[in-house]
C-alpha cells in the first residue's frame, strides 16, 4: 500500500465517522489496519521492525533500512539504550 492509498482510506474512515455511518471504536479499529497494512506492505527502501526486550520497547514496531537504525530509531522514542530488534511479521 502506498502512501496516497493509505490516506485515502483514512479519509475514507475519518468520513464515515463523521456521517455517523460508524463508532469511534470502529473506526479507530480500521485505522490501525490501515497503518498497519502500510507498514506491512511499504513499497520502499525501508523494512517494518519489531523492538524487544524492556517493558519500555516490548512490540514497538518502526520502519528504517537497517537493523542498526531500527535500533536507533526505537532508542530515540523511548530514550532506551539497550535495544533488540526483528524484521517484523505484521500479518
Amino acid at each position: 500500500m502506498d502512501r496516497i492509498s493509505a490516506l485515502r482510506n483514512v479519509e475514507e474512515a475519518l468520513a464515515a465517522l463523521e456521517a455517523g455511518e460508524t463508532d469511534l471504536a470502529s473506526a479507530e479499529e480500521r485505522v490501525c489496519a490501515i497503518l498497519r497494512t502500510y507498514a506491512t506492505d511499504y513499497d520502499g527502501a525501508l523494512t517494518a521492525w519489531r523492538a524487544s526486550g524492556d517493558p519500555a520497547v516490548e512490540g514497538l514496531v518502526v520502519l528504517a533500512a537497517s537493523e542498526r537504525e531500527a535500533r536507533e530509531r526505537v532508542a530515540a522514542l523511548v530514550d532506551e539504550t539497550d535495544v533488540r530488534v526483528s524484521v517484523s511479521r505484521l500479518a
